[in-house]
């Protein structure tokens, strides 16, 4: 850059006219220079074909996926094979052991032979022989198992007495039903007996 020498006479131009030195913006103009390099390198550093970003991306492939659905398979289907169960064998049940009855007391067997041996020559009502039982000095328990485990039909007991009180004297149907309730039989054993002797 020359620089304006006082000391030198002016230049002129064709005309005899000094020449005016050119004013120089050396501020605005420098900007406008760095602005226009920088842009430039801006420029050519986005375009450039040597970015590495614009090479990566150059190197990926556009490729469309697509999905496609499976192919149904045209094999027939088998049903599924289904086993037997295995065969279960029943558990051998032993039969349980059976519990005899507890034996009677020598009491209880005295007051049943009591019992069938008052059967055997006389007819009793189930209330009328634990009666007499208990008049021979038997308890009253004693008694009333003795006559819960004999073998005995009250009903033919009832048409036995029946006979047995006809054979001694007479008697209305009605009155021999009331003396037969008396002996301890059942309204029911009553009708059954006289109508068996039949009254």
């Amino acid at each position: 850059m020359t620089q304006f020498d006082p000391n030198q006479p002016p230049r002129l131009d064709s005309q005899g006219f000094p020449i005016k030195p050119k004013k120089r913006h050396t501020g605005r103009n420098a900007a406008i220079i760095a602005g226009s390099v920088l842009g430039g390198l801006i420029l050519i550093g986005v375009l450039s074909p040597s970015d590495p970003a614009r090479e990566a991306a150059d190197k990926i492939p556009n490729v469309v996926t697509t999905t496609s659905a499976p192919k149904a398979s045209l094999a027939p289907t088998q049903p599924p094979k289904t086993t037997a169960p295995p065969k279960t064998t029943a558990p051998v049940v032993e039969p349980e052991a059976t519990t005899e009855a507890p034996s009677m007391t020598r009491s209880q067997e005295q007051a049943v032979g009591k019992a069938e041996s008052y059967l055997d020559y006389s007819a009793f009502s189930l209330k009328g022989l634990i009666e007499q039982l208990e008049y021979e000095g038997f308890t009253k328990a004693d008694a009333t198992y003795a006559v819960s485990h004999i073998e005995v039909s009250w009903n033919e007991q009832a048409a036995k007495k029946a006979e047995s009180y006809l054979e001694m004297t007479q008697f209305s149907r009605s009155g021999l039903i009331q003396q037969l309730e008396f002996e301890g039989f059942t309204h029911k054993q009553a009708v059954y007996g006289v109508s068996k002797a039949g009254l």
